[in-house]
């Protein structure tokens, strides 16, 4: 993929947005699909979405369209911006307009909670053609969508298609580092939205900021082991997609997820906030764990109280009475 690229954006929220106006800035051409008809309006006519990044100005050659059919036509990229959750379903629906021929790059960060599945297995099982890849890394949508100076990780299951889409998403604000471990890349992904729960938490309980750097540092060894036991590689858990998210997602109330680690530990009500991906993640997250015979106390942890099974304070006090051992 050189030169100006065809690129279709599923997904219509913040990130959809953030991403498509950056691709557009770089230069490629790029069709954005959302259901909603009023952030169609608003990106077309206003060139914002004020729903999901407002005050923030798109590209103008950014199009929106509410017709899938026409957004995935003369697509020679596909960044699928769908959560996690939904993503299945939403695939389901759109398959029969999908290419086979053309990448479809999978920009959701998650597990899917009814399965187990990571979501490139969650896209091969519907779309077993498909050439797939994933984009994950320490970026805030408000910040892409600003063109402030953003890294992230590129990962297919071939060097190869890797390096292309890396070359076609890579701007004057953007850098796309490629690999070939896709699952090294999606696992980072996903667990960190796990552990910025918990580090929110103890500073939303009042533990302080040791309590939060312990929580973050162990966090990373457990994800690390459990990247490990599925086939992941050391250096992409220590790059941007692994330990570089990691430290975006646990430091700042930007993080949705971290926000809501915050709201919880504070005792707020958790109703109605924006969606926090960690929370569906957690309990399956802890079952991959345990499945595979790795010791993830911190996440557990977090998957128990978030079915509330055991408070804040109990989870603290049950992690710090483990037996003593060697750091790892």
């Amino acid at each position: 993929m050189t030169g100006k690229v065809n690129i279709s954006v599923l997904g219509g929220g913040a990130w959809g947005a953030a991403l498509g106006t950056m691709a557009a800035r770089s230069g490629n051409a790029v069709c954005l699909y959302a259901r909603d008809k009023a952030v169609v309006e608003s990106i077309n006519t206003h060139h914002r979405s004020e729903r999901y990044l407002p005050g923030i100005d798109l590209d103008p050659s950014l199009i929106a369209s509410a017709d899938a059919e026409d957004v995935l036509s003369s697509s020679d990229l596909i960044l699928c911006v769908i959560p996690a959750q939904a993503l299945a379903g939403a695939l389901r629906e759109l398959k029969d307009l999908i290419p086979a021929n053309v990448p479809l790059v999978i920009c959701a960060k998650g597990i899917e909670r009814s399965s187990g599945l990571l979501m490139s297995e969650v896209v091969a099982g519907i779309l077993p053609d498909q050439l797939l890849g994933a984009l994950s890394g320490p970026s805030f949508a408000t910040d892409v969508a600003k063109g402030l100076p953003t890294a992230v990780t590129v990962a297919a299951g071939s060097q190869a298609l890797a390096d292309r889409i890396a070359l076609a998403l890579s701007g004057p604000t953007f850098r796309c580092y490629s690999t070939d471990d896709l699952i090294g890349v999606e696992i980072g992904g996903a667990l960190k939205n796990v552990l910025a729960i918990a580090a929110g938490a103890a500073i939303g309980r009042g533990y302080g900021a040791s309590a939060q750097a312990a929580l973050v540092t162990r966090g990373f060894v457990e994800l690390r082991r459990i990247g490990q036991a599925l086939g992941a590689r050391p250096e992409t858990i220590m790059g941007l997609s692994g330990l570089g998210d990691l430290m975006l997602t646990c430091s700042t109330p930007q993080s949705r997820n971290y926000s809501y680690g915050l709201a919880l530990g504070r005792g707020e009500d958790l109703t109605g906030r924006p969606l926090a991906e960690g929370v569906a993640t957690a309990a399956i997250a802890a079952q991959l764990a345990a499945r595979h015979a790795v010791e993830a106390p911190i996440i557990a942890a977090v998957a128990q109280i978030l079915g509330r099974h055991i408070t804040i304070d109990e989870a603290m006090e049950a992690l710090l009475s483990r037996p003593l051992k060697n750091e790892d």
